[in-house]
């Protein structure tokens, strides 16, 4: 019998028949074997989000040839695949699908938009199982997992509870970043800063007692109504004969502020006095610790202006409470102008609205001591990096950590 070579290879004619042997003759499928070495490897999830891109492809194929060589080698070993519900980012893909059709998740409801949304989950699912098998991912099929499986659910709930009773987790108030458009909290590495066009406002503080007042220049006006201090470097000859009993007036609700003086301060940038809002900045809210001031909240969880602000600014959202902020000022004489400049907004890695400084309650992992044997054991060489360069990254990482 003769066979005739085609023209070239075409890898559809064998590819599939291949994996498809290799699937059913359980060559994937790992059991325990006392006798042998163990190895494995937990597929990092790809989140059900969307599909594979030519990252994952790369990805996936190191992490192949690890496990067939350790496979070939003589070793147990264990490729064990998943993927990630991905929680609120599924939500986000699934409500800009409803935008597309000018609908919202209200106008679903809770069920239908949850049933949507697992539809969704499935179909990106299904998806990326037939992307792995098709570039030969020897992956232990029969061991698959999803993250909101019950018995992963089960487990996230005891580590929660032994972490909570050793003293690691915990409770408490604290500045975050966060999402008034997912309704929720942001590590720093999930917000993404952009350069935008924006403004700095000039606004007079009045110095009871006193016919003067002090400049403060901010890019947000609007959150004047949570000023506790005035704050200037102690070595600024300007405010030299203004002591720590100085008190301002804010404007608008007329509140009593104090004067402090406080390094961190930069005397050589426009007036050298900066308003202190510390429930809604970072670096204010570092300041406020240092000084036991007030924290003042003024936004609620889908952030609009809440009941600590007057009555006529209570539901507003940000820009529309700036706009009435601005003209407030000007009507009370305390408007000194603005200058347009470009300035860096952190915004939400999902939906790219823009995140708020939000203080509230949180909960915590208490990282130091957890960092701390992290580090012992990378760099006793209990544990390897590879290439050994980024050991430093790591401990920077390690060192660092909050």
């Amino acid at each position: 019998m003769k066979h005739t070579l085609g023209g070239s290879y075409n890898p559809k004619n064998i590819e599939e028949k291949l994996y498809c042997f290799w699937k059913e003759s359980g060559f994937f499928h790992a059991e325990i074997d006392k006798n042998k070495e163990p190895y494995s490897i937990i597929i990092p999830p790809p989140n059900v989000t969307g599909v594979l891109h030519m990252g994952h492809g790369l990805n996936n194929t190191l992490q192949d040839i690890l496990i067939r060589f350790h496979r070939m080698s003589g070793k147990c070993v264990l490729w064990m695949p998943g993927t990630d519900h991905a929680g609120i980012a599924t939500q986000n893909v699934v409500e800009r699908r409803l935008k597309k059709e000018g609908k919202n998740k209200h106008d679903l409801g809770r069920e239908d938009f949850v049933k949507l949304t697992w539809e969704v989950a499935n179909e990106h699912h299904s998806i990326i199982i037939k992307q792995l098998e098709k570039i030969g991912c020897s992956c232990d099929w029969e061991r698959e997992r999803f993250t909101l499986d019950e018995g992963l659910s089960n487990a996230v709930r005891e580590v929660f509870v032994e972490l909570y009773n050793q003293g690691l987790i915990y409770r408490g108030k604290y500045l975050i970043n966060y999402c008034p458009s997912c309704g929720t909290a942001l590590a720093n590495d999930e917000v993404e800063h952009e350069e935008i066009s924006g403004a700095l406002y000039h606004v007079k503080y009045k110095i009871e007692g006193r016919d003067e007042h002090i400049e403060v220049a901010t890019t947000r006006p609007e959150t004047i109504l949570a000023d506790v201090a005035i704050a200037v470097h102690p070595e600024d000859e300007r405010y030299s004969h203004l002591d720590e009993n100085t008190i301002l007036i804010l404007p608008i609700v007329g509140r009593k502020l104090k004067l402090i003086k406080d390094v961190y301060v930069d005397k050589d940038f426009g007036t050298g006095a900066l308003k202190i809002t510390p429930a809604h900045d970072p670096n204010d809210f570092a300041i406020a610790q240092r000084h036991n001031l007030e924290i003042i909240n003024i936004l609620g969880s889908d952030g609009t202006f809440n009941e600590n602000t007057p009555k006529n600014y209570q539901g507003k959202t940000v820009k529309e409470a700036r706009d009435l902020i601005i003209k407030e000022l000007e009507s009370l004489g305390a408007f000194l102008g603005k200058e347009n400049i470009k300035h860096q907004v952190g915004h939400c890695y999902r939906c790219h609205n823009p995140v708020e400084p939000y203080y509230s309650d949180q909960w915590f992992v208490k990282m130091k001591p957890l960092a701390e044997e992290a580090y012992k054991v990378v760099n006793n060489g209990q544990i390897k990096i590879y290439p050994e360069r980024w050991i430093n990254t790591y401990n920077h990482w390690m060192n660092d950590i909050r």
